[in-house]
């Protein structure tokens, strides 16, 4: 067991993981593969036992790969429940470093906490952070579930909310107001857009960024021990 731990801590460091699932099958990979479709679960789980004892290395990146495209294709998939729970999250009100609609949420942990509770991602806490998580986008480009940018502080990515389509997102925008629908077409939000993300299992974060979300799954692990 610590061998098999040990081989996929060293797999985590060398790879980008931008989602709560694609950390968690290090530290837990029956929640992990509870969270994916069947036919991924059967795939995923044939991976590492056909898979040669030479190869083993070889054999946990592809692991993470699949699991990592599977995630990115659900992203997709459940577009329409994301945005949905999302919606549901309206009116909630914008508080300043709040993780849950009971308290409040801002900018980041409205995105955050949409994608963790419909998808089962892990997202940065910070938005500037978030802006690395996955591949650009053009405006063109844009489908619900993507994510969207906005300099609102004279800094770049300082704001972020998830596209609904039909030009428009959600978000938490600032203090005094609540979780609302804005149009990018807008003079504010069309001056200040500030780029896109798609979610695809990538990122650019630093060492000690991917390090702060595996200590996060940790985290919940720890937590999950204690229900």
């Amino acid at each position: 067991m610590s061998f098999q731990k040990d081989l996929l801590l060293r797999v985590v460091k060398q790879m980008p993981m931008a989602t709560l699932i694609a950390f968690a099958i290090v530290v837990n990979p029956v929640m992990a593969l509870d969270a994916a479709p069947d036919s991924a679960k059967e795939s995923s789980a044939e991976v590492l036992k056909d898979a040669p004892k030479e190869s083993m290395f070889q054999a946990g990146r592809s692991y993470f790969a699949r699991v990592s495209d599977r995630l990115a294709d659900s992203v997709t998939v459940k577009s329409d429940e994301l945005i949905n729970r999302a919606m549901e999250v309206i009116g909630v009100r914008y508080r300043w470093d709040a993780e849950l609609p009971q308290s409040g949420l801002d900018g980041s942990s409205f995105v955050g906490y949409v994608f963790k509770d419909k998808l089962g991602f892990l997202l940065p806490r910070k938005s500037t952070q978030m802006s690395r998580v996955g591949k650009p986008i053009t405006r063109e480009e844009l489908q619900p579930g993507d994510l969207v940018f906005f300099n609102t502080m004279r800094l770049t990515f300082s704001h972020v909310g998830i596209y609904v389509g039909d030009n428009k997102f959600i978000h938490s925008p600032s203090k005094g107001t609540s979780v609302r629908v804005d149009d990018l077409g807008s003079l504010y939000w069309d001056k200040r857009f500030d780029g896109a993300r798609r979610l695809d299992g990538s990122d650019n974060l630093g060492d000690a960024e991917r390090q702060e979300l595996l200590n996060e799954v940790n985290k919940l692990k720890r937590k999950s021990r204690n229900l």
